[in-house]
């Protein structure tokens, strides 16, 4: 009978020894030091990447705002050179694959690696414990992830930040909602908790997998199935959205949804556009009218009323607490029961 198919000694024995938490935060390193190698290389690279495309981006936004008259021709060229600069990383939606390929190639092998192989019998009867060994593993790289995560979103939210400027729609500068998909959680807290997020996923599909590339695809599944439903079902439900009537909101505020009544009764879109359809030119906009208010002012006139919903950016920070702290908790959770399992589960 060899190290690898004896069954591991119970935890209650008393000749075992147990091993202090330091050693382990030590064994943790010597084990998984190239992992947490690749996760730094990673990031690393990313880092000089975004910013040197930063620099680049922030020294177009401020020539453009410093230029004057904002309407002379040399101001405009500036404004179409920021409004053009970097289309790849703008939208945020690359970035998106961070969290997800660390959870996958550095959360999902730390269990699925010694599960697989075997070698986990051998690391349980030298007295360190199933629970105690797994849950040193986990939380360690887990602070040590989740850190680096929360370094690099503050280059991002740096990244980022000509794109919210104060101002910025009156210059005809590109301008985003703070709360818009696909860069809302590359700032703040958000970027950090998605990135524990991952880790614990990929840890406990490892624990019930046991195998490290179905563990690693089940991971890029899952974190991208709770990802649009983040995104598209529960983000815009953290507060109770705002409603205007018969005007628009700022450039910065994330707008959810847009419907019209006529006599307090909803009528739908297509009605709205066949009444549109008689308007003068100047809706369309000819004569200084931009077409959206026309538009609005013209179906005001035949009895119309515009609703829209939306979430002002003044929500920004509130709504980074709560998504941090819910994926702070089913992170939690995730470890603890990859921890029970651990314990629990029949080698």
């Amino acid at each position: 009978m060899t190290a690898l198919t004896a069954p591991a000694r119970p935890e209650h024995d008393a000749s075992l020894r147990p091993v202090p938490w330091r050693r382990m935060a030590w064994v943790t390193w010597r084990q998984h030091r190239s992992a947490l190698a690749g996760v730094a290389v990673f990031l690393g690279v990313l880092a000089v990447w975004v910013w040197r495309t930063g620099l680049g981006l922030h020294h177009a936004y401020a020539a453009a705002t410093a230029c004057h008259p904002a309407s002379s021709l040399a101001c405009g060229a500036l404004v179409s050179r920021f409004n053009g600069m970097d289309g790849f990383l703008a939208p945020g939606w690359v970035l998106q694959a961070v969290p997800v390929l660390i959870g996958a190639f550095a959360g999902a092998p730390v269990l699925a690696r010694e599960l697989e192989t075997g070698t986990f019998r051998y690391a349980w009867t030298q007295g360190f414990g199933r629970w105690r060994w797994t849950l040193a593993k986990l939380v360690l790289l887990a602070v040590v992830v989740a850190a680096a995560a929360g370094a690099f979103s503050l280059l991002l939210s740096w990244y980022y930040q000509p794109y919210f400027g104060a101002g910025n729609q009156d210059l005809g500068l590109s301008e985003a909602s703070p709360l818009t998909g696909g860069l809302f959680d590359l700032r703040g807290v958000a970027f950090a908790a998605w990135t524990l997020a991952a880790f614990a996923i990929g840890a406990l599909a490892g624990m019930l997998i046991r195998r490290v590339v179905p563990a690693i695809a089940a991971t890029l599944a899952l974190y991208a199935g709770l990802a649009v439903a983040a995104g598209m079902y529960l983000r815009q439900h953290y507060a109770t959205p705002l409603v205007i009537r018969n005007n628009f909101p700022t450039a910065s505020a994330q707008m959810l949804s847009r419907w019209w009544t006529r006599g307090g009764q909803p009528v739908s879109q297509s009605v709205a556009s066949h009444v549109l359809q008689g308007a003068p030119a100047q809706v369309a906009g000819k004569g200084g009218i931009p077409q959206a208010l026309g538009s609005v002012q013209y179906l005001n006139q035949h009895g119309f009323t515009q609703w829209i919903s939306y979430q002002p950016a003044s929500r920004f920070w509130p709504f980074q607490w709560i998504e941090g702290g819910w994926l702070l908790a089913l992170s939690v959770l995730l470890v603890a029961v990859a921890v029970w399992l651990a314990r629990r589960r029949a080698t």
